[in-house]
């Protein structure tokens, strides 16, 4: 394998990993935003804060799929998203223990359940990124 070859396949996974998180923010966010109304009782969450979580990732999803659509994955795009996705992750921890909110167990779970998501698709962009470099 030629080191272009490598390269290449460094960044392929990179972009995959990148494409799939975009993915999963358009499939959360109109999950949210869309089904808040029925998911709020069910996790004894707001609905308004179902819908705004929803919301705020559609032009989220759009800017990762920018990212990963670029001929040349831009490293300190990459390096936006990894830190996006810490944020939310922290705020996700933020929710479960402030008492801002009293979600039920399966809320707790939910919102648990995400976080970890998100922090497998951060470590996956991280490590696709050490390797690109490489």
């Amino acid at each position: 394998m030629t080191a272009i070859t490598a390269a290449t396949d460094r960044s392929s996974f990179l972009r995959r990993v990148v494409l799939v998180d975009a993915a999963t923010c358009v499939a959360m966010g109109l999950l949210l935003s869309l089904a808040a109304n029925m998911l709020a009782p069910l996790l004894e969450l707001p609905i308004r804060l179902l819908e705004y979580a929803g919301l705020s990732l559609l032009p989220i999803a759009a800017f990762i799929a920018w990212v990963a659509t670029r001929s040349n994955l831009s490293r300190l795009g990459v390096r936006v998203v990894i830190a996006g996705n810490a944020a939310w992750v922290a705020g996700s921890a933020l929710l479960l223990v402030s008492g801002w909110v009293s979600p039920n167990l399966l809320g707790s779970g939910f919102i648990a359940a995400q976080a970890a998501t998100v922090v497998l698709l951060a470590g996956l962009e991280y490590v696709g990124l050490s390797r690109a470099s490489r």
